[in-house]
Protein backbone atom coordinates (compact mmCIF):
# COMPACT_ATOMS: atom_id res chain seq x y z
CA UNK A 1 0.00 0.00 0.00
CA UNK A 2 1.27 3.54 -1.04
CA UNK A 3 1.50 5.76 1.82
CA UNK A 4 -0.47 8.78 0.05
CA UNK A 5 -2.81 10.54 1.95
CA UNK A 6 -6.94 9.44 1.45
CA UNK A 7 -9.02 12.15 1.05
CA UNK A 8 -12.52 11.58 3.16
CA UNK A 9 -15.82 12.38 1.36
CA UNK A 10 -19.34 12.68 3.26
CA UNK A 11 -21.48 12.53 0.36
CA UNK A 12 -25.70 12.33 0.20
CA UNK A 13 -26.53 9.38 0.00
CA UNK A 14 -30.42 9.86 0.02
CA UNK A 15 -32.87 12.79 -0.35
CA UNK A 16 -34.60 12.64 2.78
CA UNK A 17 -38.01 12.87 3.98
CA UNK A 18 -38.84 14.68 7.02
CA UNK A 19 -35.56 14.94 9.60
CA UNK A 20 -32.32 13.26 7.92
CA UNK A 21 -31.30 10.25 9.54
CA UNK A 22 -27.76 8.74 9.15
CA UNK A 23 -28.53 6.77 6.27
CA UNK A 24 -29.09 9.54 4.03
CA UNK A 25 -25.14 9.79 4.41
CA UNK A 26 -22.23 8.01 3.23
CA UNK A 27 -18.44 8.70 3.87
CA UNK A 28 -15.86 7.31 0.97
CA UNK A 29 -12.46 7.77 0.36
CA UNK A 30 -11.03 8.88 -2.85
CA UNK A 31 -7.99 10.05 -4.20
CA UNK A 32 -6.86 13.93 -3.36
CA UNK A 33 -7.50 15.72 -5.79
CA UNK A 34 -4.78 17.93 -7.85
CA UNK A 35 -5.37 21.19 -8.55
CA UNK A 36 -5.34 22.60 -11.94
CA UNK A 37 -4.23 25.73 -13.18
CA UNK A 38 -5.76 28.76 -11.10
CA UNK A 39 -7.19 26.93 -8.29
CA UNK A 40 -5.93 26.47 -4.76
CA UNK A 41 -5.45 22.44 -3.16
CA UNK A 42 -6.38 22.86 0.57
CA UNK A 43 -7.41 20.70 3.56
CA UNK A 44 -9.68 20.98 5.67
CA UNK A 45 -9.36 22.88 9.08
CA UNK A 46 -12.72 23.51 9.81
CA UNK A 47 -16.19 22.71 8.26
CA UNK A 48 -19.14 25.16 9.41
CA UNK A 49 -22.62 23.10 9.75
CA UNK A 50 -25.61 25.61 8.86
CA UNK A 51 -29.86 25.11 8.75
CA UNK A 52 -29.62 26.25 4.71
CA UNK A 53 -28.20 22.75 4.50
CA UNK A 54 -31.15 20.90 4.95
CA UNK A 55 -32.50 22.91 2.18
CA UNK A 56 -29.97 21.83 0.09
CA UNK A 57 -30.13 18.35 0.69
CA UNK A 58 -33.92 18.78 -0.74
CA UNK A 59 -35.03 18.46 -4.45
CA UNK A 60 -37.01 21.55 -4.50
CA UNK A 61 -35.94 24.71 -6.69
CA UNK A 62 -34.99 27.14 -4.55
CA UNK A 63 -32.36 30.23 -4.33
CA UNK A 64 -29.08 27.61 -4.67
CA UNK A 65 -28.59 24.47 -6.61
CA UNK A 66 -29.61 21.33 -4.28
CA UNK A 67 -26.81 18.80 -3.70
CA UNK A 68 -27.26 15.58 -6.34
CA UNK A 69 -27.42 12.57 -5.14
CA UNK A 70 -23.76 10.87 -5.04
CA UNK A 71 -22.65 14.26 -4.74
CA UNK A 72 -20.52 15.82 -1.56
CA UNK A 73 -22.37 17.55 0.99
CA UNK A 74 -21.83 21.65 0.63
CA UNK A 75 -20.37 23.52 3.16
CA UNK A 76 -17.94 26.73 4.12
CA UNK A 77 -14.79 25.43 5.61
CA UNK A 78 -11.94 26.94 6.68
CA UNK A 79 -8.63 25.21 5.35
CA UNK A 80 -4.56 25.08 5.05
CA UNK A 81 -3.44 26.21 1.32
CA UNK A 82 -1.15 22.46 0.84
CA UNK A 83 -0.72 23.80 -3.01
CA UNK A 84 -1.29 26.49 -4.85
CA UNK A 85 -1.47 27.24 -9.02
CA UNK A 86 -2.55 30.44 -8.35
CA UNK A 87 -0.52 33.71 -7.82
CA UNK A 88 -2.63 34.94 -4.75
CA UNK A 89 -1.87 32.19 -2.36
CA UNK A 90 1.27 29.64 -1.32
CA UNK A 91 1.11 27.13 1.09
CA UNK A 92 0.73 27.13 4.76
CA UNK A 93 -1.93 30.35 3.70
CA UNK A 94 -5.57 29.72 6.07
CA UNK A 95 -8.40 30.31 3.66
CA UNK A 96 -11.53 30.52 3.98
CA UNK A 97 -14.24 29.02 0.96
CA UNK A 98 -16.76 26.75 0.13
CA UNK A 99 -14.22 23.13 0.41
CA UNK A 100 -17.54 20.98 1.79
CA UNK A 101 -17.52 17.88 3.36
CA UNK A 102 -14.12 16.63 3.05
CA UNK A 103 -10.51 16.49 3.45
CA UNK A 104 -9.42 18.14 0.73
CA UNK A 105 -10.71 20.25 -1.66
CA UNK A 106 -9.01 22.01 -5.55
CA UNK A 107 -10.98 25.41 -5.19
CA UNK A 108 -10.60 28.19 -7.69
CA UNK A 109 -8.57 30.90 -6.54
CA UNK A 110 -10.98 33.62 -7.18
CA UNK A 111 -13.40 31.63 -4.87
CA UNK A 112 -11.30 32.15 -1.96
CA UNK A 113 -10.33 34.76 0.79
CA UNK A 114 -7.68 34.76 3.31
CA UNK A 115 -8.46 34.52 6.76
CA UNK A 116 -6.71 37.55 9.01
CA UNK A 117 -5.39 35.49 11.76
CA UNK A 118 -4.75 39.28 13.76
CA UNK A 119 -8.53 39.13 14.05
CA UNK A 120 -9.43 36.27 16.39
CA UNK A 121 -8.90 32.00 16.06
CA UNK A 122 -9.47 31.20 12.83
CA UNK A 123 -12.83 29.27 13.49
CA UNK A 124 -14.54 32.90 13.77
CA UNK A 125 -14.09 33.08 10.39
CA UNK A 126 -17.19 30.72 9.91
CA UNK A 127 -19.39 32.35 12.72
CA UNK A 128 -19.61 36.07 14.37
CA UNK A 129 -16.87 37.36 11.85
CA UNK A 130 -17.98 35.19 8.81
CA UNK A 131 -21.27 34.29 6.99
CA UNK A 132 -23.57 33.93 10.16
CA UNK A 133 -22.35 37.26 11.64
CA UNK A 134 -22.96 39.14 8.61
CA UNK A 135 -26.55 37.65 8.50
CA UNK A 136 -27.02 38.77 11.67
CA UNK A 137 -25.23 42.83 10.34
CA UNK A 138 -27.37 43.10 7.42
CA UNK A 139 -30.21 41.53 8.68
CA UNK A 140 -30.84 43.61 11.12
CA UNK A 141 -29.38 47.10 9.87
CA UNK A 142 -30.16 47.39 6.31
CA UNK A 143 -33.84 45.61 7.04
CA UNK A 144 -34.69 45.92 10.38
CA UNK A 145 -33.35 49.40 10.27
CA UNK A 146 -33.55 49.97 14.57
CA UNK A 147 -34.08 53.46 15.92
CA UNK A 148 -32.79 53.62 20.07
CA UNK A 149 -35.71 52.66 22.12
CA UNK A 150 -37.57 50.04 19.79
CA UNK A 151 -37.48 47.30 21.12
CA UNK A 152 -36.10 44.24 19.13
CA UNK A 153 -37.35 40.28 18.99
CA UNK A 154 -35.02 37.63 18.12
CA UNK A 155 -35.55 33.63 17.59
CA UNK A 156 -32.82 31.40 17.97
CA UNK A 157 -30.94 33.85 20.45
CA UNK A 158 -28.40 31.48 21.45
CA UNK A 159 -27.38 30.75 18.11
CA UNK A 160 -24.55 31.73 15.42
CA UNK A 161 -26.91 34.35 14.15
CA UNK A 162 -29.19 34.95 16.53
CA UNK A 163 -27.33 36.33 19.55
CA UNK A 164 -24.71 38.56 17.29
CA UNK A 165 -28.75 39.98 16.48
CA UNK A 166 -29.46 41.18 20.04
CA UNK A 167 -25.97 42.00 20.29
CA UNK A 168 -25.79 44.75 17.82
CA UNK A 169 -29.55 45.60 18.79
CA UNK A 170 -28.14 46.60 22.21
CA UNK A 171 -25.20 48.60 21.03
CA UNK A 172 -27.97 50.23 18.77
CA UNK A 173 -29.77 51.02 22.04
CA UNK A 174 -32.36 48.76 21.77
CA UNK A 175 -34.46 46.86 23.94
CA UNK A 176 -33.38 43.11 23.04
CA UNK A 177 -35.34 40.16 23.38
CA UNK A 178 -34.71 36.58 22.65
CA UNK A 179 -36.43 33.29 21.63
CA UNK A 180 -34.41 30.06 22.56
CA UNK A 181 -35.32 26.29 23.26
CA UNK A 182 -33.70 25.93 26.84
CA UNK A 183 -33.46 27.78 30.09
CA UNK A 184 -29.41 27.38 29.90
CA UNK A 185 -29.95 29.10 26.66
CA UNK A 186 -32.19 31.78 27.96
CA UNK A 187 -29.81 32.12 31.01
CA UNK A 188 -26.81 32.44 28.74
CA UNK A 189 -28.34 35.35 26.24
CA UNK A 190 -29.54 37.22 29.27
CA UNK A 191 -26.44 36.80 31.57
CA UNK A 192 -23.80 36.40 28.71
CA UNK A 193 -24.62 38.43 26.03
CA UNK A 194 -26.96 40.93 27.83
CA UNK A 195 -30.35 40.81 26.59
CA UNK A 196 -32.46 42.46 28.46
CA UNK A 197 -35.11 39.46 28.77
CA UNK A 198 -35.09 35.79 27.01
CA UNK A 199 -37.68 33.33 26.75
CA UNK A 200 -38.05 29.56 26.51
CA UNK A 201 -40.29 28.61 23.47
CA UNK A 202 -40.79 25.56 24.80
CA UNK A 203 -41.84 26.52 28.12
CA UNK A 204 -45.89 25.83 28.87
CA UNK A 205 -46.77 30.10 29.56
CA UNK A 206 -44.25 31.10 26.26
CA UNK A 207 -46.60 32.80 24.12
CA UNK A 208 -47.95 34.68 27.86
CA UNK A 209 -44.54 34.80 28.70
CA UNK A 210 -43.86 36.65 25.28
CA UNK A 211 -46.12 39.13 25.74
CA UNK A 212 -44.82 40.10 29.00
CA UNK A 213 -41.38 40.64 27.73
CA UNK A 214 -41.89 43.07 25.40
CA UNK A 215 -45.03 45.53 27.37
CA UNK A 216 -44.30 48.17 24.27
CA UNK A 217 -44.83 45.63 21.62
CA UNK A 218 -42.60 44.65 19.18
CA UNK A 219 -41.30 46.90 16.41
CA UNK A 220 -38.53 44.50 14.41
CA UNK A 221 -38.68 40.72 14.93
CA UNK A 222 -35.91 39.01 13.23
CA UNK A 223 -37.50 35.66 11.99
CA UNK A 224 -35.17 32.42 12.63
CA UNK A 225 -37.51 29.57 13.46
CA UNK A 226 -41.16 30.13 11.98
CA UNK A 227 -43.71 27.88 12.85
CA UNK A 228 -45.33 28.29 16.43
CA UNK A 229 -42.97 30.93 17.38
CA UNK A 230 -43.65 32.96 14.00
CA UNK A 231 -47.59 32.75 15.58
CA UNK A 232 -46.67 33.97 18.61
CA UNK A 233 -44.30 37.15 17.97
CA UNK A 234 -47.24 38.26 15.03
CA UNK A 235 -49.94 39.62 17.25
CA UNK A 236 -47.46 41.52 19.07
CA UNK A 237 -46.06 43.90 15.98
CA UNK A 238 -46.03 47.50 16.19
CA UNK A 239 -47.45 49.56 13.30
CA UNK A 240 -44.97 49.95 10.55
CA UNK A 241 -42.98 46.80 12.27
CA UNK A 242 -40.05 45.09 10.57
CA UNK A 243 -39.70 41.87 9.54
CA UNK A 244 -36.38 40.26 8.40
CA UNK A 245 -36.77 36.39 7.21
CA UNK A 246 -33.21 34.93 7.87
CA UNK A 247 -34.79 31.11 7.77
CA UNK A 248 -37.43 28.95 9.11
CA UNK A 249 -35.87 26.16 10.83
CA UNK A 250 -38.78 24.58 12.24
CA UNK A 251 -40.21 24.23 9.31
CA UNK A 252 -37.48 22.69 6.83
CA UNK A 253 -38.25 19.32 7.56
CA UNK A 254 -41.68 19.90 7.11
CA UNK A 255 -44.20 17.46 4.38
CA UNK A 256 -46.63 19.76 3.55
CA UNK A 257 -46.17 23.60 3.97
CA UNK A 258 -47.10 25.12 7.86
CA UNK A 259 -50.24 27.17 8.67
CA UNK A 260 -48.75 30.84 8.60
CA UNK A 261 -50.05 33.69 9.77
CA UNK A 262 -52.95 35.74 8.80
CA UNK A 263 -51.70 38.37 6.72
CA UNK A 264 -54.21 41.00 7.41
CA UNK A 265 -51.77 42.98 10.15
CA UNK A 266 -49.44 43.41 6.76
CA UNK A 267 -52.09 45.56 5.75
CA UNK A 268 -53.31 46.86 8.65
CA UNK A 269 -50.18 47.58 10.95
CA UNK A 270 -48.20 48.85 7.35
CA UNK A 271 -45.53 45.79 7.65
CA UNK A 272 -42.44 45.25 6.09
CA UNK A 273 -41.78 41.57 5.82
CA UNK A 274 -38.67 40.69 3.80
CA UNK A 275 -37.06 37.13 3.53
CA UNK A 276 -33.00 38.00 2.58
CA UNK A 277 -30.16 36.07 1.52
CA UNK A 278 -27.00 37.66 2.78
CA UNK A 279 -24.86 36.26 -0.21
CA UNK A 280 -26.89 39.17 -2.09
CA UNK A 281 -25.01 41.85 -0.19
CA UNK A 282 -21.06 41.34 -1.05
CA UNK A 283 -20.96 45.28 -0.62
CA UNK A 284 -21.72 45.24 3.10
CA UNK A 285 -18.85 43.13 3.81
CA UNK A 286 -15.89 45.25 4.77
CA UNK A 287 -18.48 47.64 6.88
CA UNK A 288 -19.39 44.23 8.73
CA UNK A 289 -15.74 43.47 9.19
CA UNK A 290 -14.61 46.58 9.69
CA UNK A 291 -17.49 46.60 12.63
CA UNK A 292 -17.99 43.75 14.12
CA UNK A 293 -14.57 42.70 14.82
CA UNK A 294 -14.17 46.23 16.70
CA UNK A 295 -17.20 45.16 18.72
CA UNK A 296 -15.47 42.00 19.29
CA UNK A 297 -12.32 43.35 20.16
CA UNK A 298 -14.03 46.10 22.76
CA UNK A 299 -16.08 42.74 24.53
CA UNK A 300 -19.34 44.87 23.53
CA UNK A 301 -19.89 41.14 20.71
CA UNK A 302 -19.42 37.52 22.85
CA UNK A 303 -19.71 34.82 21.16
CA UNK A 304 -19.84 30.73 21.46
CA UNK A 305 -18.81 27.96 19.36
CA UNK A 306 -19.97 23.91 19.99
CA UNK A 307 -16.99 22.38 18.07
CA UNK A 308 -17.27 18.66 17.24
CA UNK A 309 -14.35 16.87 16.27
CA UNK A 310 -14.08 14.59 12.95
CA UNK A 311 -15.42 14.46 9.89
CA UNK A 312 -17.39 11.38 10.50
CA UNK A 313 -19.60 12.90 13.04
CA UNK A 314 -20.60 15.69 10.67
CA UNK A 315 -23.93 13.98 9.62
CA UNK A 316 -24.68 13.39 13.38
CA UNK A 317 -24.31 16.98 14.60
CA UNK A 318 -25.82 18.31 11.56
CA UNK A 319 -29.08 16.55 12.45
CA UNK A 320 -28.38 17.51 16.22
CA UNK A 321 -28.46 21.39 14.77
CA UNK A 322 -32.22 21.00 12.77
CA UNK A 323 -33.40 19.82 16.25
CA UNK A 324 -31.83 22.32 18.34
CA UNK A 325 -29.04 20.23 20.21
CA UNK A 326 -26.41 22.61 19.68
CA UNK A 327 -25.31 25.53 22.20
CA UNK A 328 -23.40 27.80 19.89
CA UNK A 329 -22.01 28.13 16.46
CA UNK A 330 -21.97 24.42 15.19
CA UNK A 331 -18.30 23.92 13.88
CA UNK A 332 -16.67 20.44 13.05
CA UNK A 333 -12.76 19.94 13.67
CA UNK A 334 -11.88 18.06 10.63
CA UNK A 335 -7.94 18.60 11.61
CA UNK A 336 -5.87 20.70 13.49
Amino acid sequence: MSGAPQNRQILLRSRPVGMPRPVNFIMVETAVPAPRDGEVLTRTLFLSLDPYMRGRMGGARSYAAAVPVGGVMVGQTVGEVVRSRHAGFAAGDIVLGFGHWQDYAAIPGKALSKVDRALGPISAALGVLGMPGRTAYVGLLDIGRPVPGETVVVSAASGAVGSVVGQIAKIKGCRAVGIAGSVAKCRYAVDELGFDACINRRAPDFVEALARACPSGVDIYFENVGGAVLRAVWPLLNNFGRVPVCGLIAQYNDAAPAPGPSLVPVLTKRLTVRGFIVSDHPERSEDFLRDVSAWVRAGRIKYREDIVDGLERAPQAFIGLLQGRNFGKLIVRVAS
